[in-house]
């Protein structure tokens, strides 16, 4: 299933609290960042870094301060 998809299916969900929605995926990014390894190219951890933007843009149409606290301290190597 694409990420982007996946992300916005979560959004949307109706019954599930803004915190179940936050942490679903947040560990959806955890996942992205603990596949990727020493040998990783670095297309793949641009990839994984652009996923996390989009993610972190997700939570902030959840919980805006939430959101905001996150894409201001994300990693921007």
């Amino acid at each position: 299933m694409d990420l982007e998809f996946q992300i916005l299916k979560i959004v949307g969900y109706k019954t599930w609290s803004d915190k179940k929605k936050i942490d679903a995926m947040l560990e959806i990014d955890s996942n992205n960042y603990t596949n990727l390894g020493k040998e990783s190219l670095q297309k793949e951890k641009d990839l994984v870094k652009k996923q996390s933007r989009f993610i972190y843009r997700a939570i902030k149409s959840v919980d805006e301060s939430v959101g905001n606290l996150l894409y201001k301290t994300r990693d921007r190597k």
